[in-house]
């Protein structure tokens, strides 16, 4: 488990630093989904990889428990449709992830009028989900969990006030 303290990262750089292809594309991603820093993306990679890691292991050793598993967490994070097999979880991006994130999903229900302002929502408290705030914008929303996103009634009041205007 290691000591709670010293949390271990959740990413890892790129091996060439400098590799235009990959600048070029990791661009594009972050103007696409509105993030802040590399580091969200290398986050993102980060998980991918972990779950076709252990796809790739219960492939090998053909443990249907980890299978069946690995399957579901996916299909309730949204990632893989009801039917999937192992196969479909090796064919995973890096962008299907990104789709997941609170951020995204805010701009996505139309809460908000840009991925930028969906940040700025989110981060000041303005997203509530099943009335709570969020205020990570990286946060994974499963699909339940999607229908229940809503922005917090102070600031719906002040959005509608000045469309009336």
């Amino acid at each position: 488990m290691g000591h709670p303290k010293r949390q271990r990262k959740k990413y890892e750089k790129p091996k060439k630093p400098f590799d235009k292809a990959r600048i070029e594309e990791e661009k594009a991603l972050m103007k696409e989904f509105g993030l802040r820093k590399k580091k969200e993306l290398w986050k993102a990679e980060g998980i991918i990889r972990n779950f076709r890691r252990r796809a790739r292991k219960a492939q090998a050793t053909k443990n249907k428990d980890e299978e069946h598993l690995i399957i579901s967490k996916l299909i309730n994070m949204g990632l893989l449709q009801k039917g999937a097999k192992l196969d479909d979880v090796l064919e995973l991006s890096t962008k299907d992830i990104l789709e997941r994130r609170l951020q995204t999903i805010v701009y996505k229900n139309k809460l908000a009028t840009t991925i930028k302002q969906a940040r700025q929502f989110i981060t000041h408290g303005h997203i509530l989900i099943r009335g709570r705030k969020i205020r990570w914008p990286s946060a994974l929303i499963s699909l339940h969990e999607e229908k229940d996103v809503k922005l917090s009634p102070a600031i719906e009041k002040n959005i509608k006030g000045d469309k009336n205007d």
